[in-house]
């Protein structure tokens, strides 16, 4: 396969693509009876960070959004049809911005049947969502109601611990041992006793609140083989008894182990031990628009024998030159997939058998989707 271009999805297989651009996050969904989902489509003028930005793929000429719907529409088995989109948060590098397109760009190519959003109809949870992170509010409700007057999308509010609300909406019966539980949003998270905690129950009345605490977060299981996302989920805050709560730490008591993980807020000084030890993927991945990205406190925690053994592979879209020269004789290189040295696109295969799970890289520097390197792994029925 490698050498070669990656070859289509096929029904049975469910697959997840983490897109490269070099400013964004975004993910596509091909779930086995040809389902899809687009989580994030993001832009933002990260040039900003001058040395520290990475390079645009395939290049400069074309905004992320656009780039992102022609991905999508070379891979997915309905071309420009998409069922279902979400948006795991209203940061620009998740939903874009008025001079930056993000999802609104990519609806001039794509056309989304279905939605989700943290703060849909009323944006008011857990407190009106302009006092979270204004601008980025204002960009993905007018992307939203555009989206609803013009072309008829049926937007959802998100509703954690839903199980199946995303939903495979063509075969579903044929597919009995695929699911979809929704773990966290709005700052709630989903409890093993099938309960909903808020964290911030103590700060409703906050001026602000994180936007990144507010992400959408979901396990998919197929079969034995575990995925979980949950965008920027991160934040630590003082509680009115002066203990701090680390929502990371908290989710790590309910959650249980995966195969494939994607790192909380691009790896950015995120992923704290007690969930890394809980989560126990033998593959993390990350969407990455920042040299700092995976930071290297992350990788040292996720690549982390102590909490837990065996091998592992850290995938991320990109490990940039000037990291490899900074964290040269780190413990945590032999881990990271020698790939993600030139950028590429991530893509998780679980085929129908359900006995094993495969990722490859697929390069981002032109539109070809030729594959770079691929990696193998076996399940087992106990995961």
């Amino acid at each position: 396969m490698v050498g070669k271009p990656l070859p289509p999805w096929k029904a049975g297989e469910f697959q997840i693509h983490f897109i490269y651009t070099g400013v964004a996050e975004s993910q596509f969904w091909i779930m086995p009876d040809g389902t899809t989902m687009l989580i994030d489509c993001g832009d933002h003028p990260a040039y900003t960070r001058g040395k520290k930005a990475l390079w645009l793929l395939p290049n400069g000429k074309r905004h992320a959004g656009e780039w992102i719907a022609r991905y999508v529409a070379r891979v997915n088995p309905s071309g420009t049809d998409v069922d279902y989109m979400m948006i795991s948060h209203h940061h620009a590098d998740h939903a874009g911005t008025e001079e930056w397109g993000g999802f609104m760009q990519a609806a001039e190519t794509l056309k989304f049947r279905r939605g989700f959003d943290r703060g849909w109809p009323n944006f008011d949870e857990p407190i009106p969502n302009e006092r979270c992170d204004g601008p980025s509010y204002r960009h993905a409700r007018k992307t939203l109601d555009h989206l609803v007057e013009r072309d008829g999308l049926k937007m959802e509010e998100f509703s954690v611990g839903a199980v199946n609300q995303v939903a495979l909406l063509r075969n579903a019966a044929d597919y009995p041992n695929f699911s979809v539980t929704n773990i966290t949003g709005n700052g709630k998270m989903l409890c093993r006793d099938g309960s909903v905690r808020d964290l911030y129950a103590e700060k409703h009345n906050a001026k602000s609140l994180n936007e990144n605490g507010m992400s959408l977060g979901l396990i998919a299981q197929y079969g034995p083989f575990r995925y979980y996302t949950a965008g920027d989920f991160s934040d630590r805050f003082r509680r009115k008894d002066g203990t701090v709560c680390s929502i990371e730490e908290e989710l790590a008591k309910e959650v249980d182990p995966v195969n494939v993980a994607k790192v909380n807020h691009h790896g950015h000084h995120s992923m704290s031990l007690p969930l890394v030890a809980a989560l126990r993927a033998r593959v993390w991945t990350a969407c990455v628009w920042d040299t700092l990205h995976v930071t290297s406190d992350t990788l040292e925690r996720i690549s982390s024998r102590e909490a837990y053994p065996g091998p592992r592979l850290i995938a991320p879209g990109l490990f940039s030159p000037l990291r490899r020269i900074e964290d040269a004789n780190k413990p945590y290189l032999p881990d990271i997939a020698r790939e993600s040295f030139d950028a590429g696109h991530v893509v998780v295969t679980v085929p129908a058998d359900g006995k094993s799970y495969s990722v490859s890289y697929v390069t981002a520097d032109d539109e070809s989707m030729r594959v770079t390197g691929s990696y193998g792994f076996e399940l087992q029925q106990n995961g």
